[in-house]
Order: structure tokens, then C-alpha cells, then sequence
């Protein structure tokens, strides 16, 4: 296994809903994702990922995130393992945060208003 590599929010749009070539993905808890997330973003709790990942399209360019990056890389070491590349959102959502970019607040599922 290689390092992963990580890249600073400030490289990264503010919203993932439009854009069909890049996946954000949220491991944090139900809680923590319905306190503030990243508009587009995918929503899989860092121990349901192992049994969902016919949801995370395997060409798309994947970024994860969670609060400040600890839970993020555990994921991307294990989607390495199983075949997959991805990108750790430096500082996940603390960084988010003090950068000033947008959050989004909803229910678990992501489905509530913006």
C-alpha cells in the first residue's frame, strides 16, 4: 500500500451535487452529518462502508471526509486494499469550517432542506 494522498478543502468545490466525475464521500455518524455537511456529498458511516460499496462509483475521482481526517484515512486504506483510489480531505470538516465554505444541514439520509 502507497501513502495516501490528501488535499486541502480550499481545492475542493463547495458543492458535489452537479459534479458526476468527483464523489465526496461523509464517513461521519448520523449525528455529525446531520449537524453540517458538504452539499453533494455521499453519506456512509465509516462502519457501514465495507457492506455499501456497490454505492461509491468506482470511476468516479473520490474524496473522504469526515471530522478532522483520522476516520477518512482508516477508509481509504481499506477501500485500497479492495480496489479502490481515493483522496483524503485534509483536516475533514474542522477545516471545512474555519475555511468559511458551506454547510448543509438535513436528517440522516441527506434527503432534508438545505
Amino acid at each position: 500500500m502507497g501513502e495516501i494522498p490528501q488535499v486541502p478543502v480550499t481545492e475542493l468545490p463547495d458543492d458535489f451535487t452537479a459534479d458526476a466525475d468527483r464523489v465526496l464521500l461523509d464517513v461521519r455518524e448520523d449525528d455529525e452529518w446531520t449537524a453540517g455537511h458538504v452539499h453533494g456529498a455521499v453519506h456512509i458511516p465509516l462502519g457501514d462502508v465495507p457492506g455499501r460499496l456497490d454505492e461509491i462509483d468506482p470511476d468516479a475521482d473520490l474524496y473522504v471526509i469526515c471530522h478532522s481526517s483520522g476516520r477518512s484515512m482508516r477508509v481509504l486504506q481499506y477501500l485500497e486494499r479492495v480496489g479502490y483510489e481515493g483522496t483524503c480531505v485534509q483536516g475533514g470538516m474542522l477545516a471545512w469550517v474555519q475555511n468559511g465554505k458551506p454547510v448543509q444541514t438535513s436528517g440522516p439520509t441527506g434527503a432534508g432542506p438545505a
